[in-house]
């Protein structure tokens, strides 16, 4: 386990330079593993495992995200099909659509690309998903199992977090685990994936989200600091505990003029000052976010096993 200070009664010591944890390079390791799976499933089953994609709306962020989906399935062999719908959809316009791809053999994975138009319900959306092709793991059944210690499917971000842990070496077992951010798709059940036990996980785990009386007090406490609020630089250096590993799950645009497109991505995290601060860090981008889309590849490949066992 990494040398975490548990002294903060002293001075910090500003000449730490963190450790970059490289999603990029375990990212990849992971979509090598899937390709051999893929390669293995089609000899045994004549066929490759598949993701449909649902798109709905114009959402820019949501047409990139499935873009770069596609073009992952495509490279780790496996098919895929985007199915694009106008903002005008109706919600049991939607859930038909979903409804037929549960009967369809040739997609063993179904995601529905969030967030959904307002006048939608994600969570009822969800629902009709057939929790044996709920890749994205938000299907209660699936919730329920994972919190059960039974996981069929997890969402594919807190996987990428426990794996990336993982291969960097930092032991999870007894370390004391904050997590900034309680959403569905990520605080949630990122906090029942590693107080589990078994490997990557059986950790002391605390939760803090809008209610939490002194956020700064909970994060000074954390071994493992993983931040996921969608609200760009506000874990500061002040919040984190010398020698602390920390995970920046958050990704926005901010402006930044001297860019020639205006804009420039950015975690929860305030990099630079945490960076001095703490013993190994995720950057943004590079971090978690490659591992999402590797971990989302990584279940499809397990529905389509899962599938072909009943």
């Amino acid at each position: 386990m990494h040398n975490l200070c548990r002294s903060y009664g002293t001075k910090w010591r500003r000449n730490i330079t963190a450790r970059i944890i490289d999603g990029k390079t375990i990212s990849a390791k992971v979509r090598a593993e899937v390709s051999e799976g893929v390669r293995t499933f089609k000899g045994a089953e004549g066929r490759a495992p598949g993701l449909v994609a649902v798109l709905v709306g114009n959402d820019a962020a949501s047409h990139t995200y499935v873009r770069n989906k596609e073009k992952s399935c495509i490279e780790v062999g496996m098919t895929t099909e985007v199915c694009r719908m106008p903002a005008s959809t109706t919600q049991d316009e939607l859930t038909t659509v979903v409804q037929a791809y549960n009967s369809d053999p040739r997609f063993d994975g179904i995601l529905v690309q969030l967030p959904l138009p307002r006048h939608m319900n994600a969570a009822m959306v969800t629902r009709f998903i057939n929790p044996l092709k709920d890749v994205d793991g938000l299907h209660p059944e699936n919730m329920g199992l994972l919190l059960a210690g039974e996981a069929r499917f997890v969402p594919a971000t807190p996987l990428g977090v426990q794996r990336l842990l993982r291969e960097d070496g930092i032991r999870v077992e007894g370390a004391r685990v904050v997590i900034c951010g309680r959403s569905n798709i990520v605080g949630k059940p990122l906090a029942a994936l590693l107080m589990q036990r078994g490997e990557g996980a059986n950790a002391t785990v605390t939760v803090c989200h809008t209610g939490t009386r002194d956020l700064a007090v909970e994060t000074r406490r954390a071994d493992i600091l993983i931040a996921a609020t969608g609200n760009p630089r506000s874990i500061t250096a002040d919040m984190v505990r010398p020698g602390a590993v920390v995970i920046d799950v958050g990704i926005s645009r901010i402006e930044d003029l001297t860019t020639k497109s205006g804009f420039r991505l950015a975690g929860d995290v305030d990099y630079g000052p945490v960076s001095e601060i703490a013993s190994a860090i995720t950057p943004v981008p590079g971090g978690v976010g490659p591992m999402t889309i590797a971990m989302l590849l990584d279940n499809v490949l397990r529905a389509a096993q899962l599938a072909t066992s009943r």
